[in-house]
């Protein structure tokens, strides 16, 4: 890579992986402040899915904006208010205080994707090397985020690291101040450049209506139940594992009595989801990316319903199902990618990733409303009941993608790389 590559990549790769630092370190404080404000699990879902909805709902103005005031100015300002939303819930004295800093948080956060991917899909010559770095950037970010906060939360109350995790986006704020690049290097040869215009409501109004008259609708909607499926599980597992009776015969030895093992149990399977996430990306160059939603949304549900027995066994077996989990939960992305690239015209190719994070992670985050409801009025069976629901309609629909293109698409797919989440 140039420098302007390079440069343009540590910036992008920076933003990422602190847009998941944030966002995975907040299952982890879920199950703090359950014990501190003596809430409900229904409650509690409901104001932490207030606070993970903009992050998705705000994906397609977020593009908007970047397009109109310049993408290294909203990454800047994402990476600050993000910073500043933590410092809020730090100070935080109820569950209403904690939740107006999730609902800043999650608007800051919101434009982080279209803004990064734009940047990198304007001013980067060698693009798939630099998606290929800022997606192992933001799963680096996915891991630490959980295991810096359950290792802080050892010896520190929770006020002092919440703010303590606001440190590296406010240091992050500092680098990209002095960061140097040409944010439009690649534009000049790119045959698409006029596609990063700011769209008019007209044509955005014109787009929008072809997209969702093709088979993207349908992609769409499956995109929405695997970030059912994902935010519910993401933000529900850490306290389920807590109250396993697994854990309750854990001996931790002298000195580490503050270390919470479901924690780290939690992280590994992120971590786990590294290698998933590659391999997932490998598959994509050699299976129709319908094809392999289907499969997945499979694994999904078998996944999702083998926690109801697993639960009640030993650890050895939990921390074999939750790696697995974590595997299959990250090779899914780059199939769901691959669609949008797949079936939608090039012409609206970010407008259609804007719809794909307002579904993934803005429609998607009602599970932890209504997983809040499941767990809070019913049972943790009846909660891995409703999750394995949902992977179950994304696969009935995966059927429909692959069987019904020439309905919808017209001319044979051409397979491409797409940027990841």
């Amino acid at each position: 890579m140039d420098a302007n590559d390079r440069s343009i990549a540590g910036f992008t790769m920076t933003g990422h992986a602190l847009v998941h630092w944030f966002e995975t370190s907040i299952p982890i404080l879920l199950v703090v402040w359950l014990a501190e404000f003596d809430v409900s699990v229904a409650l509690l879902g409901l104001v932490v899915a207030l606070g993970y909805a903009p992050f998705g709902l705000g994906a397609l103005p977020g593009g908007i904006l970047a397009d109109r005031y310049g993408t290294k100015r909203l990454i800047l300002l994402c990476l600050a208010g993000m910073s500043l939303a933590f410092l809020i819930i730090s100070l935080g004295t109820s569950i209403y205080a904690v939740g107006v800093g999730l609902v800043l948080w999650g608007i800051a956060a919101s434009v982080y994707h279209p803004a990064g991917l734009s940047l990198i899909s304007t001013g980067v010559e060698e693009r798939g090397t630099v998606f290929a770095w800022h997606g192992i950037a933001g799963n680096v970010g996915i891991a630490l985020g959980p295991f810096v906060a359950a290792t802080l939360l050892i010896f520190l109350e929770w006020q002092l690291v919440t703010a303590i995790l606001a440190i590296p986006g406010i240091l992050a704020v500092l680098y990209g101040l002095t960061a140097d690049f040409d944010p439009t290097a690649a534009v000049e040869d790119d045959i698409d450049a006029g596609a990063d215009e700011a769209l008019s409501l007209s044509d955005l109004t014109e787009n929008s209506r072809v997209l969702f008259a093709s088979a993207f609708a349908l992609v769409f909607v499956i995109v929405t139940f695997e970030g059912l499926y994902y935010r519910g599980m993401l933000t529900y597992l850490p306290e389920i594992l807590h109250d396993l009776p697994a854990m309750d015969g854990l001996v931790i030895p002298e000195g580490l009595e503050g270390i919470e093992p479901s924690h780290y149990i939690y992280v590994g399977l992120l971590v786990v989801g590294m290698g998933g996430q590659y391999v997932g990306g490998k598959l994509t160059d050699r299976v129709e990316p319908a094809r392999g939603l289907v499969a997945l949304f499979a694994v999904f549900v078998v996944l999702a319903l083998a926690f109801i027995p697993v639960m009640q066994m030993g650890l050895l077996a939990v921390v074999a199902l939750c790696g697995v989990f974590g595997f299959f939960l990250f090779a899914i992305q780059p199939f769901y990618q691959d669609a949008v690239a797949v079936y939608t015209p090039p012409d609206t190719r970010g407008l259609s990733y804007g719809y794909t994070y307002l579904g993934e992670f803005g429609f998607g985050s009602a599970s932890i409303a209504v997983g809040g409801f499941v767990l809070g009025e019913f049972s943790v069976s009846a909660f891995f009941l409703v999750i394995a629901a949902f992977a179950l309609a994304g696969a009935v629909l995966s059927v429909g993608l692959l069987s019904g293109f020439g309905r919808f698409g017209g001319p044979e797919p051409q397979y491409e790389t797409s940027a990841d989440d």
